[in-house]
């Protein structure tokens, strides 16, 4: 359905960010939904999990279902329902009803991050697309940050934020494939690629967001209750670590796979981890502010090669689908896992069992990204395993260039070269594999 592009796909990146937008708000939207509504911490985060649960409901129901659908008509009717869902629960103090609004809004963030998702694992370098739908989707969250604090209390600006993000990228959906009516049935009925790697990739993201967002559905609780801090400097402490999330990902996106997948992703979980100890146990504005800056820098550094992982096991996008799903799964449980365990453990203890949980799950990380993204092909890949072909086992990362293809990789183009008229074949033109010297005889040895 997604034809490769050597262009930047900025439909499928503002979709992205679109359907992004929402998690990375989480934070002021569940603060503002405890401060401004008659709902407890714990009932807030609960509203946020319901809205990314809805998200993750969409893209398990709708990953196989793209090219079916069509990629624009899909692309709309998320939009659609985010705009109707966060745009309705801005407008309204009636706790059901912002609930009933937060779910509709977040399946229409899922709606569009599964075309989004569909269509980068697609192009000729899905982490480079991946990597631009994080950069536009931490600036535009960090302009967010800088200016809700300024627009008076209430839970319905950074829903109407979202809204309004959902609104403006409807115009490039007229730039997304309708849909055709080719058949895809030999490619429908056929098993996911990559099996075993892409559960365990899946299983582990679950529990890789469930850790992150726990944290960061808590932070600015942590920033103002824990470090005493005002929302403004909470909000501008997220606004600039936002901000060098941006010079992580133009980084992750300038290295490319010089280092492969598998050191971005265990070394950075690990470094996270510290990270999360950090904040979680601020007292004061320059540990809070080193934690959540040096947090937010290196996670999308590390999810922008995860997402290029899940892309590269299936070209058609299904398990960067699905992972991606499995990861607002974790994203959903966070706020309400964040709220318990900070509730009942404080907040350094939680940031400690947070952590912990990081450094276990990066090592079957670890694994999938050195088992599916840098085995080189040699003798007998070709057809070993079943008939694996040797350009799906060699990855897209961590093999050497030249000679060795990658997942995903184009196809070399046929080139048809035109004759003016038809060779007329002459069998003296042919003999034995040899040496052919010009004065040789069609009776000669060849030599």
């Amino acid at each position: 359905m997604f034809a490769r592009s050597t262009t930047t796909p900025w439909p499928l990146v503002a979709l992205f960010t679109a359907g992004y937008l929402a998690p990375y708000l989480l934070p002021t939207t569940v603060g503002r939904l405890d401060a401004g509504l008659p709902l407890s911490a714990t009932q807030a985060g609960a509203v946020g999990s319901a809205l990314l649960l809805s998200s993750a409901a969409a893209g398990f129901l709708l990953a196989s279902r793209v090219d079916r659908v069509g990629p624009r008509t899909l692309a709309r009717i998320g939009l659609a329902l985010a705009v109707l869902g966060y745009g309705s629960a801005a407008l309204t103090h009636a706790v059901p009803a912002v609930i009933a609004g937060a779910v509709v809004g977040g399946f229409g963030s899922g709606t569009a991050t599964t075309v989004a998702a569909s269509g980068i694992a697609a192009e000729r370098d899905p982490h480079r697309a991946s990597t631009l739908g994080l950069l536009c989707v931490s600036a535009l969250a960090g302009a967010v940050y800088l200016t809700v604090p300024h627009l008076g209390a209430g839970h319905g600006q950074p829903l109407a934020a979202i809204a309004l993000t959902a609104l403006a990228v409807w115009p490039l959906t007229g730039r997304l494939p309708v849909r055709t009516t080719t058949a895809h049935t030999r490619v429908e009925t056929a098993g996911l690629p990559h099996r075993r790697a892409g559960l365990v990739l899946a299983g582990t993201l679950l529990c890789w967001s469930l850790a992150q967002n726990s944290l960061w559905g808590v932070s600015g609780r942590i920033g103002i209750g824990q470090a005493h801090l005002s929302e403004v400097t909470v909000g501008a402490v997220f606004a600039i670590a936002l901000g060098t999330g941006l010079v992580g990902v133009i980084g992750a996106g300038a290295l490319g796979a010089r280092l492969g997948r598998a050191v971005p992703i265990g070394a950075g979980t690990a470094l996270i981890a510290g990270c999360i100890v950090l904040s979680a146990s601020a007292h004061d504005l320059r540990t809070f502010a080193t934690g959540e800056i040096a947090w937010n820098t290196l996670y999308p550094i590390v999810l922008s090669y995860v997402l290029g992982l899940a892309a590269s096991l299936d070209p058609r996008g299904r398990w960067a689908v699905l992972v991606g799903s499995a990861s607002s799964l974790g994203t959903a449980a966070g706020p309400l896992a964040g709220s318990v365990l900070s509730a009942r453990a404080g907040f350094p203890a939680m940031g400690a069992i947070l952590a912990a949980g990081l450094v276990v799950i990066a090592v079957p990380m670890t694994w999938v990204a050195l088992h599916t993204g840098g085995r080189l092909l040699v003798p007998g890949t070709v057809r070993r395993r079943g008939g694996t072909p040797g350009a799906v086992v060699a990855a897209s990362t961590g093999s050497p260039c030249g000679t060795v293809p990658q997942i995903g990789a184009p196809e070399q183009p046929v080139v048809e070269i035109p004759l003016d008229t038809a060779a007329v074949p002459a069998q003296g033109d042919y003999y034995t594999a040899g040496p052919w010297h010009a004065g040789a005889t069609a009776t000669g040895s060849g030599g």
